[in-house]
Parts: structure tokens; C-alpha cells; sequence
């Protein structure tokens, strides 16, 4: 596995000021950041966030951004036009913040619930950022995640089919899929033609409860979902999501995450 195709992400560090976690996540031998997608770590509000500043940190800690975790999509479900097409103005500022700081993608969201009747109601919308995106070179990825249409392998495919570009797909997270009782590897057989970005992160279910661990140390098997990806001809990153503070600080954890992936793949 060539490591600079993997991130992490700053979202465990989301208390902390964007310089702060950056390097951090640099100390950790990361050469590329998956940026929480709201201040104070990003914005697509300028006003909230300073980008030129933003990318001479990243430029001086050595430590590219590789997606932005970003929440545009959400109120193309709004009850009138002018929400829906403020929304779209979020959409198409947070592909211009891709854009500018040479990221490859960015999260978006597919509404906002579960009922598959979302997927007519924001496809038109979907269709327009998509073409907004490939012209700028940025993908789309809707993350997989109990609450919304994305954690639905077979309504998010559709949602992908109705699109239909290149620049718009899933960002497949196999332990939030997990979480939610859905074969993360039954899945990745539904919607796989259209991953455009991946999490890894690890967890166990026992006895109905669901917990986060270090990586490896759960039911996720992460060098399949590596081995699978690649064998599809995946050219994205993964991003690993340190979400276990609680179990060891981000400032010791993210290295040993760093660590244990290379090794896997050594």
C-alpha cells in the first residue's frame, strides 16, 4: 500500500484549532489530512474560516488536504426553492474550498432521513453539483451512516444510477455500516462501481452493543475492504478516523493507527 494515498482525519481533534490538529496528525507520520468540514477547522464560509491561512499551514506542517468533511446536501430536501438553492450555494462553495486547496473530494449528504422517496426529491440537485464538480476536478461521496439514505446500500445505488457521473458516489465507511447491521462486504458488492472516498475505522458488536476499538482490534476487517477497493481499481484514499479518544488520546493513538495500516500491507 503506497501510504501517501492515506489520511486522517481531524475530526477527533474538532475541540482544537485547525493548526493544532494538523500537526498532529503530521507528528503521526500522516503526509495528507481528511479537514472536519466546519470551524473551526473549516468552513465554507470565508468569513468563518481563513483558507489562505489554512493553506500555509497545511504547507508548512508538510501535510496535504486530502477531502474535506464537509455537510452540503442536507436542505435540498427544504421545503422551498430558496432554501434548496441556498443549499446548492454551499455545495458549490465547499467544491471551490476542494478546489483550491487541491483536495480530491468532499462529504456530502443525501437530504437528511431514510425515506427512500429522498432520492427523487434531491436528484436534480445531485446532477448539478456533480457537473459543477467534474469541472473543478472534485468528487462527491455520500457517507455511509445510520439516519440517512447512504446507509441503505440499494437506495443510495439508485441515487448513484440517477446521477450517473464519475464525480458523485459513496464514501464507503464499512464499521459505520456494521454499526448499522449492514454487510459492509455484501454492500461494497452493491454500490462499488461508485465509491469515491473511504473511512476506516474498527469496532466490535457484542451482545447487541456496539463499540468503537483501535484498529484491528474489532470486527472490521480492514486489509479486505483495502484488498477489494484495489482489486476495483479504487484510485481514491482512505482516510483512518480515529474516534477512540476515549480509549487513548489522538497525540499517541493516531501513530499506532499510522503503524498498524503500513504494516498490514508491508
Amino acid at each position: 500500500m503506497d501510504m501517501s494515498r492515506v489520511s486522517t482525519c481531524t475530526y477527533p481533534l474538532r475541540e482544537r484549532e485547525i493548526d493544532y490538529a494538523l500537526e498532529v496528525c503530521a507528528e503521526a507520520g500522516f503526509k495528507k489530512a481528511d479537514v472536519w468540514g466546519r470551524a473551526p477547522h473549516f468552513s465554507e464560509d470565508q468569513s468563518l474560516c481563513d483558507w489562505p491561512a489554512l493553506k500555509q499551514i497545511s504547507a508548512d506542517l508538510g501535510i496535504a488536504v486530502a477531502n474535506l468533511g464537509t455537510y452540503p446536501g442536507n436542505f435540498f430536501i427544504a421545503a422551498t426553492e430558496n432554501e434548496r438553492q441556498a443549499e446548492m450555494g454551499k455545495m458549490k462553495a465547499a467544491i471551490e474550498g476542494a478546489a483550491y486547496f487541491g483536495a480530491r473530494s468532499i462529504r456530502v449528504m443525501p437530504g437528511h432521513g431514510e425515506d427512500p422517496a429522498i432520492v427523487d426529491e434531491v436528484t436534480s440537485y445531485f446532477i448539478e453539483a456533480a457537473a459543477y464538480a467534474a469541472e473543478r476536478g472534485v468528487y462527491l461521496g455520500m457517507e455511509n451512516h445510520a439516519g440517512s439514505i447512504a446507509g441503505n446500500p440499494e437506495v443510495v445505488l439508485r441515487l448513484c444510477q440517477n446521477v450517473n457521473s464519475p464525480h458523485f458516489g459513496v464514501l464507503y465507511e464499512p464499521c459505520n455500516l456494521h454499526h448499522g447491521g449492514v454487510d459492509y462486504k455484501a454492500a461494497l458488492d452493491v454500490f462499488g462501481d461508485w465509491v469515491t472516498h473511504c473511512h476506516i475505522k474498527d469496532g466490535v458488536i457484542r451482545d447487541g452493543q456496539f463499540s468503537k476499538t483501535h484498529l484491528g482490534d474489532g470486527d472490521v476487517d480492514f486489509v479486505w475492504v483495502v484488498e477489494n477497493m484495489e482489486a476495483a481499481g479504487y484510485e481514491g484514499d482512505y482516510a483512518l478516523e480515529y474516534e477512540v479518544a476515549d480509549i487513548e488520546p489522538c497525540e499517541t493513538g493516531m501513530k499506532k493507527w499510522y503503524d498498524r495500516f503500513a504494516e498490514a500491507f508491508n
